[in-house]
């Protein structure tokens, strides 16, 4: 089984919660600062990570740039107390697999915990039989399914995980409204219990690095009560005018 990192500022809530955690059947780690986060990785490759922002020596948002580059896909999920309205936005747009406000139910902890431990799981398996390599366009947006790479016309769009799968799923069904529920599903996992403003943010985040002008979308449409769409940009031909008739005088 996977061993869980805890990384909490206060020792004895990491200790807490990992001695609830192996009553649960998880193995556990704790850390409480950057440096003892950083020590534990390179040593132990945790297969998960709880992660407090609020650490003595390092912004918390700093080190989960740092454990992305370090630990490739291996989930993170924030669990701290709140600073600023945007700090769920932050962590999600620098690739936390989710985010819980403390206080939190221990109960709600670990289902958040098993929801995110089975899709990283049910990812692992698909990368076993992957795919032939192949493209996505939806007009001016390419997909490079096999490089990851995302170009709008000729810029080099660079999106985070979460974003990049969204546009995909948008891509895979170019031309017909997505449910929230169904982007939910495909892109989250069928276990997501979270809220939708998640994908709101990252709707938000992906607009912005489509289209030129975000308030006035061309590309990815918001259909009201309905879900959201990706489709070809359209080109607008101007009306040629017929020359006038010459008259005879």
């Amino acid at each position: 089984m996977s061993k869980i990192l805890i990384v909490d500022n206060n020792g004895d809530l990491g200790q807490h919660l990992a001695s609830n955690l192996a009553h649960a059947g998880h193995a556990a780690l704790t850390a409480s600062t950057a440096a003892e986060t950083l020590a534990c990785v390179r040593t132990h490759k945790p297969g998960l990570v709880l992660l407090d922002v609020d650490l003595p020596d390092m912004d918390g948002f700093e080190l989960l740039r740092v454990l992305r580059r370090q630990l490739g896909d291996t989930p993170v999920i924030i669990v701290t107390a709140p600073r600023r309205a945007l700090d769920e936005i932050i962590a999600l747009d620098l690739g936390a697999d989710d985010y819980l406000a403390k206080p939190v139910d221990f109960d709600l902890l670990l289902a958040h915990i098993k929801a995110v431990l089975r899709r990283t799981e049910a990812g692992a398996h698909q990368s076993e039989h992957p795919p032939e390599p192949k493209r996505l366009v939806v007009g001016d947006v390419q997909i490079d399914l096999a490089a990851h790479i995302v170009r709008v016309g000729d810029r080099l769009i660079d999106l985070p995980h979460k974003e990049y799968e969204l546009l995909v799923a948008l891509a895979e069904n170019a031309g017909r409204v997505m449910p929230i529920e169904e982007l939910l599903t495909q892109v989250w996992g069928p276990e997501w219990i979270g809220e939708s403003q998640t994908l709101y943010v990252h709707i938000h985040h992906l607009r912005h690095k489509l289209e030129e002008d975000p308030a006035r979308p061309r590309r990815l449409h918001t259909v009201r009560s309905a879900g959201y769409k990706l489709v070809p940009i359209s080109t607008h031909c101007s009306h040629r005018q017929r020359p006038s008739r010459i008259r005879k005088t």
